[in-house]
């Protein structure tokens, strides 16, 4: 039954695999809640974001492992579900359908480049500096939008920001939220993000600050208000075009950055060629997820390093990505609970998986970094929060970047490559101005 699996030649077991995929659960089961709050931000109901997203992680995550035989846990991916939500619907006034369907055109073209080389050519074009800091300005992004719609940072005429009121009790609840998770996280407690939200949701709930749930299982609401309502042909448009790339390549970052790290540390992806099956195919799974969620009604999909907690805990293939999928079917009956949980126990994850991401700058090189890639990640990591983009982010770190290396005569380091992403950056600039 489980042969396909190949777990004796991965030094594996049944049992060991079992707990490494319950793990996993643990650790990533906090994106279900999550993200039912942020799109229902954007205007989704909660209810079918709630299904939705718990349903194409199970599919997801099934695929990976089945068809990639890694234990790579899948499902819609921090950063881009915020942007997806307060950049593009709240922030540039797209309607969801529209953003639904420049994440279906991101998908189709991940998928494809899935069965290329150029997935890897791009990848090894950008400096991987750049990669980094970028992957920290989403960071610092996200964060951002969590302080915000905590209260803990709210806007100034003067200022344009300055510190929240923390007297008033729900700012005080997202504080105690933030540090449970960060102090949990820091002792490496399992399952330390959903911990915390459950503990500040009882404190919210004992003080009257939240309403206590009136149950806690129900049949899964219907996806039908949200499933298949993407809008494809409002999404292929000039000015759109930097959006799709952006969520195309934050997409590759993402999982290439997800699975280098989890590969490590499960001896997986490491025969560094570009006819590693098992990055291959967990690439596609990756690609076809994405398209698949925008179908169902939900943001980018995308390989979660939470998997990484599997592969400690001794997971070595695709079998702990089907435990992982089958315990996410209980999510599917838990929206009286989820949707009770107050806002300020779940938007803390947005704060620390921020921290997560922004600890990428730690891996740069700053005493041997050229003024380039110094002034192009410092852009990166700055404009996306304050312009609440990472469209203009990508785009001014890349103009930036290629401007100064023209400017010195840095040929060499100009790649066909990131001279496309810079001329698509100006773009940017040309439209949004």
């Amino acid at each position: 039954m489980f042969e396909r699996f190949k777990l004796k030649e991965h030094g594996t077991d049944v049992k060991t695999e079992f707990m490494a995929g319950f793990t996993t659960f643990l650790t990533m089961m906090y994106i279900v809640p999550v993200n039912g709050f942020i799109l229902a931000d954007a205007g989704l109901p909660m209810g079918a974001v709630v299904t939705a997203t718990a349903l194409v992680t199970i599919l997801a995550t099934l695929f990976s492992g089945l068809w990639g035989n890694t234990p790579i846990a899948m499902s819609v991916g921090m950063g881009l579900n915020a942007y997806f939500a307060y950049g593009l619907v709240l922030g540039m006034k797209i309607p969801w359908q529209t953003a639904l369907g420049i994440v279906f055109i991101s998908g189709i073209i991940f998928v494809i480049l899935s069965f290329t080389k150029f997935r890897v050519w791009i990848m090894t074009s950008i400096p991987m500096d750049l990669r980094r800091a970028i992957s920290a300005g989403i960071g610092a992004f996200i964060a951002f939008i969590g302080f915000k719609e905590m209260h803990m940072i709210v806007a100034n005429k003067a200022t344009f920001v300055s510190l929240g009121k923390f007297s008033d009790p729900h700012v005080m609840l997202g504080a105690l939220g933030l540090m449970l998770v960060l102090i949990l996280y820091a002792y490496r407690v399992k399952g330390s993000f959903i911990l915390a939200v459950a503990i500040t949701s009882i404190v919210g709930w004992v003080t009257g600050i939240a309403e206590a749930p009136k149950g806690f299982l129900s049949a899964p609401e219907s996806i039908a208000p949200i499933a298949m309502h993407l809008d494809i042909g409002s999404a292929l448009t000039l000015t759109l075009l930097p959006v799709i790339i952006t969520f195309l390549i934050t997409d590759m970052f993402d999982t290439l950055g997800t699975l280098t790290a989890v590969g490590a540390r499960a001896d997986l992806f490491q025969d560094g060629t570009t006819e590693d099956k098992a990055l291959e195919k967990t690439l596609e799974a990756d690609a076809v997820a994405t398209v698949a969620g925008s179908l169902l009604g939900v943001s980018t999909t995308t390989s979660f390093i939470e998997s990484a907690s599997g592969v400690e805990a001794g997971g070595r293939t695709g079998l702990t990505a089907v435990f992982t999928a089958m315990f996410f079917v209980l999510t599917l009956f838990m929206l009286p609970l989820f949707k009770a949980i107050p806002e300020p126990a779940i938007l803390p994850i947005l704060v620390a998986v921020g921290v997560l991401m922004f600890t990428e700058l730690g891996r740069m090189n700053f005493a041997q970094m050229d003024t380039a890639t110094a002034a192009g990640a410092f852009l990166a990591i700055l404009v996306m929060p304050l312009t609440f983009s990472i469209t203009n982010g990508l785009a001014a770190a890349f103009v930036t970047y290629t401007v100064i290396k023209l400017a010195k005569g840095e040929f060499k380091d100009l790649n066909l490559g990131v001279l496309l992403i810079a001329l698509i950056s100006l773009i940017v600039f040309i439209v949004h101005g």
